[in-house]
This record gives structure tokens, sequence and C-alpha cells, in this order.
């Protein structure tokens, strides 16, 4: 993935503040401000960040080369092109609210499953955003795929089918997977002992530990990537860039700079609270049902994931919401750890592509948006 270092021009305050929802389909042409670069870091004395004023519902998700925002009443993408332009776009979102999104315990699952399908649709149209003004892409006589043709054609299909890959990819290597190592650990157990009532118990908490550890290799794993590191300084200033907003500042280079790229409403806690509440659900199942052949613990573990996703997501949000009770940011401590590996100092240049992603969510009404 380029860095595109040679085209990165930088964005007037005055510039930013006219990136209106009403605007939110866009290529932004801009002059550099001043022939200075915007400094990647900032010096400790002057990166601490403010308190916040109030928390917003707003969230978003780092792409290739942009960043997405969800606010209260739209959701727009900002991409860094190839000739150093930002383009910014809004992603259109059905209007209707089912019943079922405004139920706790029940929302939380819907609302994760049309969030993988909207960001999964954005990460592949940031991938081609970023790609065009450079010189290899403007080549006369380039023709699309019949795949690239059809995926035109049928956007929403295929991106609801990408989605539901992904979260199939994901339950079998968290959650399947784990189960099968223990199950085949548990044939080495003698019978006598294995009926023992603190032997399953024993054993789901080791899955359960497993599991974190398998998570906690993906991260550090996929963290040493070029290319990802890239997508992770994006999603570093997606978090300084809603901490700024949430602190009450001018959205300026400088000022976002200055925030903490952790946050404890990030979908990297979730992911860890899923993994978490997991280990304590099929503790308690494996209680009640004993010791079972492995096809049903199988069945069990499948059917229990959207009752521990609803769940997670109500943790998250009372977390969230009681940041500052020591119970809960004793809570969050573990995902803002993981955020290590999640996230990476942005520079000027990527967060002014966040900057102006947010700057089109932001709606009129302030309150609109309160967490």
């Amino acid at each position: 993935m380029s860095e595109n270092n040679d085209n990165m021009k930088l964005i007037t305050e005055e510039q930013i503040k006219e990136i209106t929802p009403e605007q939110a389909v866009q290529d932004i042409n801009l002059v550099p401000e001043t022939q200075k670069p915007v400094p990647a870091k900032v010096s400790r004395k002057n990166k601490k960040a403010c308190a916040p004023v109030k928390k917003t519902t707003i969230g978003g998700q780092a792409l290739i080369e942009g960043v997405m925002m969800v606010g209260p009443s739209r959701t727009c993408m900002a991409v860094r092109k190839g000739d150093g332009t930002i383009h910014v776009e809004e992603i259109k979102q059905s209007e209707r609210t089912t019943y079922f999104e405004k139920v706790p315990f029940v929302r939380g699952c819907i609302r994760f499953y049309k969030m993988l399908v909207t960001g999964t649709g954005a990460l592949m149209k940031a991938a081609d955003i970023s790609e065009e003004g450079k010189p290899e892409a403007n080549k006369e006589g380039q023709k699309k795929s019949r795949l690239d043709e059809f995926t035109e054609r049928h956007f929403n299909l295929m991106m609801s089918i990408a989605a539901i890959i992904g979260i199939l990819l994901s339950v079998g290597l968290f959650i399947l997977a784990p189960r099968l190592i223990i199950e085949i650990a548990t044939k080495f157990i003698p019978d006598h002992i294995r009926e023992i009532t603190w032997v399953p118990i024993l054993l789901n908490i080791a899955e359960g530990i497993l599991r974190l550890l398998i998570f906690l290799i993906y991260l550090i794993s996929a963290s040493h990537l070029k290319d990802i590191k890239r997508v992770w300084r994006y999603h570093g200033a997606e978090h300084k860039t809603i901490a700024c907003y949430e602190a009450g500042l001018p959205l300026t280079v400088e000022n976002v700079l200055k925030q903490t790229r952790f946050h404890p409403r990030c979908g990297t806690s979730f992911m860890f609270n899923v993994l978490a509440i997991s280990i304590i659900i099929y503790t308690v199942i494996g209680i009640f049902t004993g010791a079972q052949p492995a096809w049903v613990n199988l069945v069990i573990r499948l059917v229990a994931i959207p009752f521990i996703c609803s769940i997670s997501y109500e943790v998250l949000r009372f977390v969230g919401r009681h940041d500052r009770n020591p119970f809960c940011r004793l809570l969050s401590k573990p995902g803002l750890w993981l955020q290590k590996f999640t996230t990476q100092e942005p520079d000027g240049p990527i967060v002014e592509v966040a900057i102006a992603s947010m700057q089109a969510v932001i709606p009129e009404n302030k309150d609109d948006d309160r967490w």
C-alpha cells in the first residue's frame, strides 16, 4: 500500500469546516497551507488529552487509506486518493429501524451484523478509491473482470455474503477451533477422571483461555504486517478524532494529535468482551449439561453465540456510559490494552482524512449524538 507522501496536501481549518453533510459526496482538492509538514509526533508535554465534555454515539472504522464514521443520521467515508485529494462519500443506510434493534440483549447482534456489512462494503470501496489518481490507475485498455461487473450490479448481496463468510471464519477460528482442541485433549483423560464434576468446568475454562490466546496471537501477527500497520494508523486517527470531538475542541490536526488513540467503546473491546463472556456462559452451560459428545458441545457453542454477542454489546454500552466508575474502568482495561495492537499513532495527513469523515456526520443538533 503506497504511502502517497509526495501527494499529501494539508487542509486548512476553514476548508475542513466546509465539509458539510450537504457536500457528502465530493473530492476535496487542497492546497498546502504551509510548506512545513504536519509533525507525525507531538511532544509529550503537549500530548495530554483533555477530559471529555460529552460522550458521542458517533463511531467509526478504519479503511484502506481512509476512515468511515457512523453518525446518528449519516454514515460517511473519507479516503485519500492516489493524487493526494480526499474523497468524501455518504454511504446510504436504510432509514427504517426495526423493533428488535431497540430491544436490549437483542439489538447487539443485529447492529453488529449491519455494521459488519456496511464496513465490508466501505473497505472494498476505499480500496478502489485509494487507487484513483495513481499513474498506473489511469492506463487505458484496462477492463473490468466479470466478477467486478457482477459485484457492482449486486453490491449489497456481495457485501452480505462477504460479511457472512467473515462471521463463519471468525466463529471457526475463535469459537469452534478451541473447542475441537479441548475435545482432542479430553480423549487422553481417563474416563473415571473425566466424570468428576469439576473436570468439565476446568476444561471449559481452559477452552476460554485458549480462545483468548488464539485471538491475541492473531492480533499480534496482524499488527506486524506492513499494510495492516497503515490501516491501524487510520484506526488510531479515528479514535483520536472522536476523542477531540468529545473533549469539545476544534477539529484541527494539532488538537487531534494530542488525544489518546485508545477508546473504551472500540470494536476491539467488544471482541474481548465476547471472548471473555463466552468463558462464563459456556462454563455455566457445562455445569448444567455435564459431559456431552463433541458434536453436542459444538452445537451448544453455535447456538449461544448470538446471546454472547448481545450480552457483550450491553456490557460495552454500560461500561462506556459509566467509564468514571472504578469497577467499569477496570473492566475496560483489557480492551484498551489490546488496542495497542489494533491502533498506531497517525501523522497529520492521516488525521486530515479522519477529520473530513467526522465533519460529514456531526449532527446539527449537538444533543442528537449524545451517548
